[in-house]
């Protein structure tokens, strides 16, 4: 099992090492999905889209499927339930890549405010095997 994908720098230590319900570290995959696709196809939004769109739909399939498999529950059993879940995170980390993003990188703002507009606009997966 893998848990915290990335430490987030503004924040204290110890926060960073307290427990969380899994689905936080998965949203900063996705988040991590999104950036990759938006740095490394720059100035090719389609592709850039299709790019996260098809990293975000096999790495849900996979960590659902997985995550299923687990001997104790990581997060609420009802799909649409962890959906929500998920989404609050990741609503969560867009909005702190968004300061971290206005306090060090101002050029590269608008990633985080694209991420956080695709998951308010869109329901997350909730697709479970």
């Amino acid at each position: 099992v893998i848990f915290d994908f990335e430490g987030e720098v503004l924040r204290p230590l110890a926060e960073r090492a307290a427990k969380a319900c899994p689905l936080k570290d998965a949203a900063g995959m996705l988040r991590s999905f999104h950036y990759a696709g938006s740095m490394a196809l720059a100035g090719q939004p389609d592709a850039a889209a299709t790019w996260g769109r098809l990293a975000r739909t096999s790495f849900l399939r996979a960590y659902w499927q997985e995550a299923g498999r687990a001997p104790v529950r990581l997060f609420p059993e009802d799909p649409g339930e962890a959906a929500a879940v998920l989404g609050f995170f990741e609503v969560e980390k867009a909005l702190y890549e968004l300061l971290y993003e206005i306090k060090n990188r101002p050029d590269w703002v608008r990633v985080p405010l694209a991420g956080l507009l695709h998951v308010l606009d869109h329901r997350p997966e909730a697709t479970q095997v």
